[in-house]
């Protein structure tokens, strides 16, 4: 399945070189897409009002469990088509920033890594 590509700076669409809108194909279009999902805002979306992580009602501002937010980041992952699994490792935890990494596996069995 392919996705329009994103710039990863302003994750915004790009060209490509004859001047049309770029497309990611598989298997980089399946973690630009997973990496898309966590990054949604649940209620976003407009035409999926349930979709994305709540970040402002459950997140931000809020210090839940580690095991809280990693599930909801899994949760989101699973929403990406050809995902058939997903596991969040958190790497460090620093005041009020956390970084680690979500691995996915796709239908065909390859394994994805998306750093936040």
């Amino acid at each position: 399945m392919n996705s329009l590509l994103l710039d990863l700076t302003n994750w915004d669409l790009v060209v490509d070189s004859t001047g049309n809108i770029a497309v990611a194909q598989e298997p980089y279009a399946v973690a630009q897409d997973v990496a898309t999902a966590v990054k949604l805002f649940f209620g976003e979306l407009w035409y999926s009002r349930n979709s994305g992580v709540p970040y402002w009602s459950g997140i931000l501002g809020a210090r839940p469990p580690l095991s809280f937010v990693k599930a909801q980041l899994v949760r989101a992952a699973l929403t990406v088509p050809r995902v058939v699994e997903a596991r969040c490792i958190i790497a460090s935890f620093v005041g009020r920033t956390v970084a680690g990494q979500i691995q996915v596996i796709d239908v065909t069995g390859q394994t994805h890594n998306i750093r936040f």
